[in-house]
C-alpha cells in the first residue's frame, strides 16, 4: 500500500466518506500539473468508494485507449491493492471482477479516443465512472458514459492535465462545477510527496512557454506567440562540419503547390542534427516539380549515407508509392498528431538533444516566424511558414519520441 499522501490527495481519498460532503457533490474533478499524484489518489479512492458503497454493481474505468487505461490506471492500482482485494481480470472481455469483504463488483475498461467510441459504452448500467485524462476524450463519449450512471448514489470522477481554455471539458465542467455539483481540486507537483525536489526541478526545466504553463503550473491557457520560443540561434544552431553520425533518417513534408520540405537527420553522441535539407517552393519559382523530380532531389539529399527510414507526411500517397517503387529507401508514414508532435519537439529543443547545422537556412527562417493561431478555438499553429516545421515534427514524433515509446529501427 502507499506510504504517504499529501493533504490534497487525502481530500480526494476521503471526500466520499464524509456524509455531508458526499451528499453535496455528484462528481470530483482533479486537474493540474503532470506528476502531481492525481491518478494515483483518484483511482485508489474510486475503487475504495465502489467497494465500500456498492455490491453487485457495474462501473467503468475510462482512458483514451484501453491499453493506456490499463497501463496508467488498472495495472498500478491492482499492483498496490494486491493482497487487499481479490481480482479476476477478464482481459479478453476488458473487465475486472473485484471482491472484498463479501462484496463483489464489475469494472469495465473503455477507451474514448474518438467520436465513434460513444457507441462502445451504450447499453450498460453503471454506478460510477472514472475518466483518466478526460481532456483527451471527445465530449460525446463522456456524455454517453455519464448518462449510463443511473444507479442511486452514482458519481463521476474526472482527472486531466489542462488544455486550452476553450476546451469543452473546461467550459462544461470546470467553469460550471457549482452547477454540476462537482468538487474541484487543482494539483501541482508540490501535492505529490513521492517527488524529490531534484525531480521537480528536472520537470520544470523540460518545458517552456505554453507547455510550462500547462504541464508545470497546471493552467488552462491560450497558446500565443511563437510555437518554439525556446529555440536559440546561439544554442541550437551549430557549425556544419563532419561528425561521426551513426544513424540517418530523412523526414518529408510533401507539397506540390505548397512547398516541399525534406530534412536529413543524423545522430551523433546522443543528439540528433539536421545535417542538410531540400526545400522547393513552386509558388516562388513558378515551377511545379513532379514526384520523380522530387525523388531525384531526395537521392541527392541522402547521398551515400545509409538511410534507416524516410518518414513522410501520411497524406502523400503518390510520393510514398514513388519511393517504394524505386526500392532504395524504406518509406514510413509519419505520426501526424500536431500537438503531440509540437510538444515532443519543444521538449527536445529544451533539453538540447536537437540541433540544426548552420547550412539549413529554411528551417532557421521558419523557426523565427512559426506562430500559434490565437484566433482559433483550439490549439493549433498557423498554417504558414510551417513546412520545415512539419517535417521536423514528423521526424521527432515518429523516430525520437513516438507514442508509446517504441522507436523505429531500434533508434
Amino acid at each position: 500500500m502507499y506510504k504517504t499522501f499529501s493533504r490534497k490527495q487525502m481530500q480526494v481519498m476521503t471526500w466520499w466518506a464524509h456524509p455531508t460532503i458526499s451528499k453535496q457533490y455528484n462528481a470530483v474533478i482533479c486537474d493540474g500539473s503532470i506528476r502531481a499524484g492525481k491518478t494515483l489518489s483518484m483511482s485508489t479512492s474510486f475503487l475504495l468508494w465502489a467497494m465500500t458503497k456498492f455490491d453487485g454493481c457495474s462501473f467503468a474505468i475510462c482512458g483514451k485507449t484501453v491499453s493506456s487505461c490499463r497501463r496508467n490506471v488498472v495495472t498500478p492500482l491492482l499492483t498496490e491493492m494486491a493482497g487487499e482485494m481479490q481480482c479476476e481480470d477478464r482481459v479478453s472481455k476488458n473487465y475486472l471482477e473485484i471482491s472484498h469483504q463479501g462484496r463483489s463488483n464489475r469494472f469495465y475498461i473503455f477507451g474514448g479516443k474518438d467520436e465513434s467510441s460513444a457507441a462502445l459504452i451504450q447499453g450498460v448500467t453503471l454506478a460510477g465512472v472514472l475518466f483518466d485524462e478526460v481532456a483527451l476524450m471527445p465530449q460525446s463519449f463522456v456524455e454517453q458514459a455519464t448518462a449510463r450512471c443511473s444507479v442511486d448514489g452514482s458519481k463521476f470522477w474526472f482527472n486531466c492535465n489542462p488544455e486550452h481554455p476553450f476546451h469543452w471539458f473546461y467550459l462544461e465542467w470546470i467553469c460550471k462545477r457549482d452547477e454540476k455539483k462537482a468538487l474541484y481540486l487543482h494539483f501541482t507537483m508540490d501535492d505529490n510527496p513521492s517527488l524529490s525536489q531534484e525531480i521537480r526541478e528536472r520537470y520544470g526545466g523540460m518545458y517552456s512557454g505554453v507547455f510550462y504553463d500547462r504541464f508545470i503550473r497546471g493552467k488552462w491557457v491560450v497558446a500565443r506567440g511563437r510555437v518554439y520560443p525556446m529555440f536559440s540561434e546561439d544554442f541550437h544552431v551549430v557549425r556544419t562540419e563532419p561528425r561521426p553520425y551513426d544513424r540517418y533518417v530523412i523526414s518529408i513534408d510533401y507539397g506540390t503547390v505548397n512547398p516541399f520540405s525534406a530534412g536529413l537527420w543524423g545522430r551523433c553522441g546522443g543528439r540528433w542534427y539536421r545535417v542538410a535539407e531540400y526545400y522547393w517552393d513552386s509558388r516562388a519559382t513558378n515551377i511545379q516539380r513532379t514526384d520523380e523530380e522530387h525523388y531525384i532531389e531526395l537521392e541527392k539529399l541522402a547521398g551515400r549515407h545509409p538511410i534507416d527510414r524516410v518518414v513522410i507526411d501520411p497524406s502523400a500517397a503518390s510520393f510514398i508509392q514513388c519511393i517504394r517503387r524505386h526500392g532504395k529507401f524504406m518509406a514510413k508514414q509519419a505520426v501526424n498528431d500536431v500537438m503531440f508532435g509540437v510538444n515532443r519537439v519543444a521538449q527536445r529543443l529544451q533539453d538540447g538533444t536537437l540541433r540544426i547545422n548552420d547550412c539549413c537556412k529554411d528551417i532557421r527562417r521558419e523557426f523565427a516566424v512559426y506562430s500559434w493561431d490565437d484566433k482559433a478555438l483550439e490549439d493549433k499553429p498557423l498554417k504558414e511558414h510551417d513546412h520545415t516545421m512539419d517535417d521536423m515534427r514528423y521526424f521527432v514524433a515518429t523516430v525520437i519520441d513516438p507514442p508509446g515509446g517504441l522507436r523505429i529501427g531500434g533508434i
